[in-house]
């Protein structure tokens, strides 16, 4: 429980903001290691140790790499995939580019599941045609997620909307 604990307080504190800006796009984006310099004075205040690997694979004939985000404390571990897939022939890029490019997105998603930060204005997410302060829903994954390392009404309602029966249910241990 003292993994939780520690992880919780490191949720509630990381502030990593989107400070790239694509001019192409007109929209503002936090890379990879945006989070992971946020992080870094977090994980060494709570004496958490953090480790990201990657994996290539493939089913049915796509490659896509999976992204493991692992935190842990003493023996205590918690980890959460991420996948993105892999086109070796985008324009522009060589080979290596393709896979370094897929590799930092599920790192980055491997990361935002574990920290829960929220990327629903990110460019791969929404059509950035219009700006929108939308809160996402909460779903019974990210409310299980949230219970398990014991975040607050506030902190889940901070991010996403909640129905009054996903509240209830919430505050009933039921997720």
């Amino acid at each position: 429980m003292e993994l939780q604990e520690r992880l919780l307080r490191v949720q509630s504190n990381l502030k990593a903001p989107k400070n790239q800006r694509n001019n192409f796009g007109k929209y503002n984006y936090r890379s990879c290691e945006d989070i992971l310099e946020a992080l870094k004075p977090l994980l060494l205040k709570e004496e958490l140790t953090l480790v990201i690997n990657d994996e290539v694979k493939e089913i049915a004939g796509y490659m896509f790499i999976e992204a493991v985000a692992t935190i842990s404390y003493k023996s205590e571990k918690i980890e959460v995939k991420a996948q993105a897939g892999i086109d070796p022939n985008r324009k522009g890029m060589d080979i290596s580019q393709t896979f370094g490019s897929s590799s930092s997105y599920a790192r980055k998603y491997a990361l935002n599941g574990l920290f829960l930060i929220d990327d629903t204005k990110d460019a791969d997410t929404q059509d950035n045609s219009k700006t929108t302060a939308v809160k996402p829903n909460a779903t019974p994954e990210i409310l299980k997620k949230a219970q398990s390392v014991n975040a607050t009404i506030e902190q889940i309602k901070s991010k996403y909307n909640l129905t009054a029966l996903q509240e209830a249910k919430y505050n009933e241990g039921e997720y």
